[in-house]
């Protein structure tokens, strides 16, 4: 078994993706976790690669100013690795962030950052899904995050960031299982999604077909609105729906949206921080011209299309299941003249972007297809609304679109506290 490596270094600063950078005496950059810039650290190496290094810090040997305890112990590079910095700290390396991936691209964004919070830095999560542990001294199950930059794990019991009713219920379900004393390599993984009036649906992901089904007695002490049991594939390492083998309760679950009502299926997409996001989307909607149609790209369940998206609303996803919770949205809103699904990538329905509209889009990390900036640039609609989950990608759809249209607008939106996830919306107008 190899021995870990440990090496010391003086971090400089916070990098695109969350670590902080450093340099090894020998000249080698290192991407760090758990380190903040300024400090000098221990690190184990996880990760070695020809140019560079990852590792975690093991040591703070100088500590900086902004340093606090995490919450979460042990746990908090699995969830949350900024809890180790004040929340101004936090704000100031978003806003940072957001302006260097710009600048990346020689674009000066035209006001100062602003990366709006509610200030609510823990709990404010709607679902968490947990994996499991099983101890071998104490003969006992447990809840368990993977380790960030190896394939461990490490139990828990709970985390800081979710509603506290998700945790109530992960720690009913593993009470059950404890009783059965059930071993962790039959289970894979138990979602627990919760909604704003606080009731909680869990779903159990099990690898074996012949697991015996939860009795009335068992569901009681749940005390839950809804539960599924799930065989998923044990040669599939995500959580995916085999078959479902029990079902009680209330299994779906519906938030309202700036007033608009949205059922979401438990194991389905759907924002993990509600508040925030309609503060993005009030700021969008005002930017949205009621009397032009809208096209809405990469749309999710519809949530942005079906609440600022106006009386003709066109809206492109590429995920069956998602595009059947929209449906379902557009009946039970009674929107069927108003508002249309597209099941298809946006890069095939290029037709639907055309000059007359206003064109909304909310790409994956990866940012837009090539096809999708080109199509965009030949029709020149006049205004372009594009909420991010990465900037760098979206500085560098911006620079491709700059040609002909410039930034009228822009904030960022601290949706994921404790964590390096930035959202960010720029509104272009065509020049």
């Amino acid at each position: 078994m190899k021995q870990p490596v440990f090496k010391t270094l003086t971090l400089e600063k916070i990098v695109g993706g969350g670590q902080t950078l450093g340099q090894l005496d020998y000249g080698k950059k290192a991407f760090v976790w758990g380190g903040l810039p300024g400090e000098k650290v221990e690190i184990q190496i996880t990760k070695k690669k020809s140019s560079f290094l990852e590792g975690i810090v093991t040591e703070v040997i100088e500590p900086s100013k902004e340093r606090i305890e995490p919450v979460d112990g042990e746990s908090y590079l699995s969830t949350s690795p900024w809890q180790i910095m004040t929340f101004d700290a936090e704000q100031h390396y978003k806003a940072a962030l957001i302006e260097e991936a710009f600048e990346l691209h020689d674009i000066v964004v035209p006001e100062p950052i602003d990366v709006y919070s509610d200030k609510r830095e823990f709990a404010y999560r709607n679902k968490i899904e947990f994996s499991w542990w099983w101890d071998k001294e104490s003969a006992q199950l447990d809840l368990a995050f993977f380790r960030r930059g190896t394939h461990g794990k490490i139990p828990v019991d709970g985390t800081s960031l979710a509603d506290p009713t998700i945790n109530e219920a992960a720690h009913a379900i593993r009470d059950v299982l404890r009783a059965r004393d059930t071993q962790a390599f039959v289970l894979k993984t138990v979602i627990v999604r919760c909604d704003q009036k606080g009731n909680v649906v869990a779903q159990l992901y099990v690898k074996d077909e012949n697991f015996t089904v939860f009795s009335p007695e068992e569901i009681e002490t749940l005390n839950i609105a809804g539960f599924e049991l799930i065989f998923s594939n044990p040669k599939s390492p995500a959580s995916v729906i085999t078959h479902r083998m029990q079902a009680w309760g209330t299994t779906s679950l519906t938030d309202t949206i700036l007033d608009i009502p949205f059922t979401y299926a438990v194991e389905g997409f759907f924002q993990i921080n509600i508040p925030v996001y309609e503060q993005a989307l009030r700021d969008m909607k005002e930017w949205v011209d009621a009397t032009k149609p809208t096209v809405d790209l990469y749309s999710g369940v519809g949530t942005i299309g079906l609440t600022i998206g106006g009386n003709n609303v066109t809206m492109v996803e590429i995920s069956e299941h998602a595009v059947r919770e929209m449906e379902r949205n557009i009946t039970a809103l009674q929107r069927e003249k108003a508002a249309r699904a597209i099941l298809a990538p946006s890069e095939s329905v290029l037709e639907n972007i055309t000059t007359d509209a206003t064109i909304i889009v909310d790409p994956p990390r990866a940012g837009l297809h090539e096809d999708v900036v080109k199509k965009l640039l030949e029709a020149k609609p006049a205004r372009i609304i594009y909420l991010s989950c990465n900037p760098v990608t979206q500085a560098r759809d911006v620079a491709r679109l700059a040609e002909n249209y410039g930034i009228r607008a822009h904030r960022g939106y601290n949706f994921f506290p404790r964590t390096p996830h930035i959202e960010h919306l720029v509104v272009l107008d065509l020049k």
